[in-house]
């Protein structure tokens, strides 16, 4: 089996109440979250995992906030000799606009969205403002979007399970390395969602819900799921990736 390495871009960052991350916990906390588009090398074809933003805040404050650099996407992809056409594969953990917003770039791509994700970008719910369909018309119009109705096999190593905790359609991206198996997570989560502090588990709490979910119920429950499944946990914002070239 391909054995795969895992490259975090950083594509944008986003300033806010550290409770947007963790249920009922970090209110009134200033936090600056790293928006990733993840680079899977291995294999013969060239995969991301999510696209980021289109025009990222490049500041030195963030940089700092984060502990890494903020790049555009053809300036990040740049790094590891690529160029947006180069990319033959994007798997979308979800379609809100942060994680979305230079898909049009990659002309020679499939792009594998869960089913509900498509649904919910045409006709979002008046609470998830997140959904912006002028990002993906150009390569729905294509014809490059490849549907995921459930749990399924990307490429080989590569697998995607249904984890709808942060959205409907949220994809959990499971890929084979050296070390095992690594999942970049459906759901906007940061580390201490899966390590929580001794005052959470104190309360009987064995991880925290992200802070923006469907059904936080659920969400617990998907997130003791993933945990468990995955030799490598990699929270789909946490800021320690931003300083690393591979993780």
């Amino acid at each position: 089996m391909i054995r795969y390495k895992i490259h975090p871009i950083v594509m944008g960052t986003k300033i806010f109440d550290k409770s947007m991350m963790t249920y009922q916990h970090g209110y009134g906390e200033k936090y600056t979250i790293p928006i990733y588009c993840w680079y899977v090398e291995g294999g013969d074809r060239n995969i991301l995992v999510d696209t980021g933003e289109m025009n990222p805040i490049q500041s030195a404050d963030r940089e700092t906030a984060i502990g890494g650099k903020i790049y555009t996407f053809e300036a990040g992809l740049a790094r590891w000799g690529l160029k947006p056409e180069d990319i033959d594969i994007v798997i979308h953990t979800h379609l809100h606009n942060d994680h979305c917003e230079n898909d049009c770039k990659c002309l020679n791509a499939e792009f594998y969205v869960h089913e509900k994700e498509l649904e919910r970008i045409h006709n979002p719910h008046p609470l998830d403002f997140r959904y912006l369909e002028d990002y993906i018309e150009d390569v729905e119009e294509n014809g490059q979007i490849k549907l995921v109705s459930g749990d399924q096999e990307i490429a080989p190593g590569i697998r995607v399970i249904h984890t709808p905790a942060h959205t409907e359609g949220g994809l959990t991206v499971m890929i084979e390395t050296e070390k095992g198996t690594a999942a970049i997570t459906g759901f906007c989560v940061i580390e201490e969602n899966f390590h929580p502090p001794k005052e959470i588990k104190a309360m009987e709490m064995e991880v925290i819900p992200p802070g923006t979910h469907v059904n936080v119920y659920e969400a617990y429950d998907i997130l003791m799921k993933v945990r468990k499944q995955a030799d490598i946990l990699i929270p789909l914002h946490e800021p320690r990736f931003a300083s690393m070239e591979t993780v």
